[in-house]
């Protein structure tokens, strides 16, 4: 995220909290296109690892990207759709791994 220039990017820890997943990795993009390109981003260099998501949902244009990769889940959002849907609060109780501004 950080290479295609995301923002305010923040990994959670949720193995004490939740069984859904190990990790949220959270970020915002300013625009539909930077949405993408770091969606594409993330999908490229994952598989170069060989990994590949189990799931993934949502487009650039509707302001949230999730790429679920089972214990690791990325959420990449625009500001409007992060504040509006405010996963750091819901999961406040996540120890808080690491945090990009």
């Amino acid at each position: 995220m950080a290479d295609k220039h995301g923002d305010d990017i923040v990994v959670l820890d949720l193995r004490a909290i939740t069984l859904i997943a190990d990790y949220f990795v959270i970020g915002s993009a300013e625009t539909d296109r930077q949405i993408h390109a770091i969606t594409e981003e993330v999908l490229t260099r994952t598989k170069e690892h060989g990994i590949r998501p189990l799931h993934a949902e949502g487009e650039a244009a509707s302001g949230w990207v999730l790429m679920d990769y089972g214990d690791v889940i990325v959420h990449c959002f625009s500001p409007e759709q992060r504040a509006y849907y405010a996963l750091e609060e819901f999961w406040k109780q996540a120890s808080v791994v690491l945090r990009m501004q």
